[in-house]
């Protein structure tokens, strides 16, 4: 259709219609006069209305999958973040569980030597000053740690101060090669310095060249002068290996320290030393023995067994 006078007369005509068949529709209400006209549009135009509805269906439908998808989707997400979550607590627990383990036995081990401690955390291993075999601590001078204070645990020695920040602490371990304490064997009282290796036993130079010791003794510190760096009384280790003696001024021990220095998380600092030196009653109690079954055999002859000269 071209547009011309006549063209758009008439569309405005139509559209008047349409407005006044509306309004009429609307004022009707369910008694509209065009009510008629529309079911009988509705029954021209539905078959084809379903049709096409027919041929959107899946179009909608696969929507609605994307849509549930990704509903579904997200209540896996928050499964799998409660799954984590639950997770992240047992481990939470079962660390717990072992931080009281250390607690309890590092409280044993101060109320045995009368210690005064700090109790702190490790929170990191290593030093950026060099090479040694360091811990970080979370407790500093805001907490009474100073330098030169014995560091140790539930099983023994760990170490000693270092460095001292306001809220943290350095600990030279024990196994570094830089370190060096005195010790005292149990019971015997022969006297030493330990010194570090690393990952290897430490080094004990006893004094006396010609003192008995065997595999299995256990070694205490011996304690320094106004008790720093070290107390007395802190279990060391357990003897290895014996150097066979060559009649020098020293002999040569190597020990196994009782504390595991790639698994610390709880030590204590000790920052009041015992009034008298606890000796051995620091020292772990010694592994029952495990009895050795006895086997007895029994032989009962044969009775197919030739007899001997007195049965005969």
């Amino acid at each position: 259709m071209r547009d011309t006078k006549e063209s758009r007369l008439l569309l405005v005509l139509l559209v008047a219609i349409a407005f006044a068949l509306i309004t009429v529709d609307i004022r009707g209400g369910r008694n509209s006069p065009v009510d008629g006209a529309r079911h009988a549009a509705a029954a021209v135009f539905g078959p084809v209305e379903d049709g096409l509805s027919s041929a959107v269906d899946p179009v909608g439908d696969a929507v609605s999958a994307v849509r549930d998808s990704g509903s579904r989707h997200d209540r896996l997400a928050t499964l799998e973040k409660e799954n984590a979550a639950l997770k992240a607590k047992l481990g939470s627990d079962d660390r717990n569980r072992s931080r009281l383990k250390q607690l309890d036995k590092l409280l044993k081990v101060a109320g045995d030597g009368q210690y005064g401690i700090k109790g702190a955390q490790v929170i990191a291993i290593g030093s950026a000053q060099g090479f040694s075999w360091t811990i970080t601590i979370d407790a500093g001078a805001d907490d009474g740690i100073r330098r030169d204070m014995t560091v140790l645990n539930g099983d023994g020695l760990v170490g000693r101060v270092t460095t001292v920040g306001p809220g943290t602490s350095t600990v030279l371990l024990a196994n570094d090669p830089d370190f060096t304490v005195g010790t005292r064997m149990e019971a015997g009282d022969e006297l030493g310095f330990a010194s570090g290796q690393g990952d290897r036993p430490l080094r004990v130079e006893l004094l006396n060249g010609k003192a008995e010791v065997k595999k299995g003794d256990r070694l205490v510190t011996f304690g320094s002068q106004a008790d720093k760096p070290f107390v007395p009384g802190v279990p060391v280790g357990v003897v290895s290996r014996v150097d066979p003696s060559g009649g020098g001024l020293t002999r040569t021990l190597y020990v196994t320290p009782y504390v595991s220095f790639t698994k610390l998380d709880i030590v204590g600092v000790v920052v009041e030393a015992p009034k008298k030196d606890p000796r051995d009653t620091v020292l772990p109690a010694r592994p029952k023995p495990v009895p050795t079954p006895t086997v007895t055999v029994t032989v009962t002859p044969s009775a197919d067994a030739p007899a001997t000269a007195e049965q005969q």
